[in-house]
């Protein structure tokens, strides 16, 4: 931690650089500390990540991005543009970079530790979203299993061990298996080719367009400036912290966070020393003959699929592609040839909506979540698990921000840290 413990009650003023769930959350916690708030986000709420992903909040399935299996299926995919995971050869060393320093980081030792982490979040998520609910974020949030659907039993428990990885972590887990008549009402989707399911339950999904708009207009209606600008730099300066806009214009705080997603190592005047790389990720909407109770996950081809205003959002892919690239047609295309297999009733050929958007990913598997400098913080590089992880990382950092405590469940998540040791 960069600065010491507060003396003169903390911050009375502060910029949130970003307007996505983590930034809106950090907002939001520090208004309820009596802290006046200026957002700025260069496109506006909900415009990056936060709008078009798979909207769940499941603590029960978020394992880290940096294990041994995960390097083994990327390095097999290299030459399959059509696989989940893709990484395209380009002679941009800037991506091969991270990946190397993400390969580094795939072994057991650094899972494990990265789950372990996670934990503390987990624990505390769904709270952190019913405070929100609570107090006046005005967005339907639903409580359902998530259920994983396969092909054989074998795929179920070979699933079903690596949950058990994450239990040994330290991770509470409520799962059931399912087949038959049981796996048909629940799946009214599924296809004559899954076999066998596991609910994993406990879970939520929401809109997370929607959530994030909500939980914006919440955070102006309680008086913070929203700005849509774009940002140039965030420094240090003395006892606050300078924002510098387009124009050579500034807003002048006494705190600043940036909050960014993909961007976020663009804003840091290089004090990062963990990367922050662009894991790409697709969503479609798609019509469907029959309702869904609730959300389904595709293990074996890595599709995530969520009610969706009487339709079903599909989400898939990871491509490390800069966040600034316009949506690639075949990774859709590719999205579709690998989950219309196992699921029936569903005109793919109606699809709507089609979104890409760029996840925040670190090597090392851990958010970056903290001061940088005196008086300027960071919040991002959560992975896929951003939206579930947003509001308990804006609960916990607000607390440092304005007491100059730091939280013990963010220590692991140091943003001055290096990603390899």
């Amino acid at each position: 931690m960069v600065g010491g413990e507060r003396i003169d009650g903390g911050p009375r003023s502060a910029v949130v650089v970003g307007a996505g769930i983590v930034g809106l959350s950090t907002a939001w916690f520090l208004q309820e500390r009596g802290v006046d708030v200026t957002v700025v986000d260069r496109s506006g709420v909900a415009a990056g990540a936060s709008w078009g992903n798979a909207g769940w909040i499941a603590p029960a399935l978020t394992t880290p991005l940096n294990s041994p299996k995960v390097l083994r299926y990327a390095l097999r995919s290299l030459r399959d543009r059509s696989a989940p995971l893709h990484i395209p050869l380009a002679a941009d060393s800037a991506p091969w970079a991270f990946l190397m320093q993400f390969a580094l980081n795939c072994r057991p030792s650094k899972w494990n530790r990265a789950a372990r982490a996670n934990v503390p979040l987990n624990e505390e998520c769904i709270e952190a979203f019913d405070v929100l609910l609570g107090n006046g974020v005005d967005a339907p949030v639903t409580d359902a299993p998530i259920t994983a659907l396969f092909r054989s039993t074998h795929a179920a428990e070979h699933m079903v061990r690596e949950l058990r990885a994450l239990e040994n972590a330290g991770q509470s887990l409520f799962v059931t298996g399912l087949s038959g008549n049981a796996l048909r009402e629940q799946v009214p989707l599924a296809s004559g080719a899954v076999t066998a399911a596991v609910n994993i339950n406990g879970q939520r999904y929401v809109d997370p367009g929607r959530f994030v708009t909500a939980l914006g207009e919440a955070v102006a209606q309680r008086g913070a400036t929203m700005l849509t600008r774009h940002v140039r730099g965030v420094f240090s300066s003395g006892n606050a912290a300078t924002v510098l806009l387009e124009d050579d214009e500034s807003l002048s705080a006494d705190a600043a966070v940036i909050a960014t997603g993909a961007w976020l190592s663009r804003l840091t005047d290089r004090r990062l020393r963990v990367p922050v790389g662009s894991g790409r990720g697709y969503s479609f909407t798609v019509p469907v003959d029959r309702p869904m109770p609730g959300p389904i996950y595709l293990p074996d081809v890595r599709v995530a699929c969520t009610p969706y205003n009487g339709h079903l959002r599909v989400a898939g892919t990871m491509e490390f592609r800069g966040p600034h690239e316009p949506v690639m047609a075949e990774r859709v295309g590719a999205i579709v040839a690998s989950a219309s297999p196992l699921l029936e009733g569903v005109r793919w050929a109606e699809r709507s909506d089609i979104w890409v958007g760029s996840r925040p990913i670190t090597p090392d598997g851990l958010p970056l979540i903290g001061e940088t400098s005196r008086n300027v913080y960071v919040a991002g590089g959560h992975g896929m698990w951003g939206l579930a992880h947003g509001p308990v990382t804006g609960r916990l950092l607000t607390e440092q921000i304005t007491t100059g405590k730091q939280a013990e469940a963010l220590r692991p998540f140091d943003p001055l840290r290096r990603a390899v040791a």
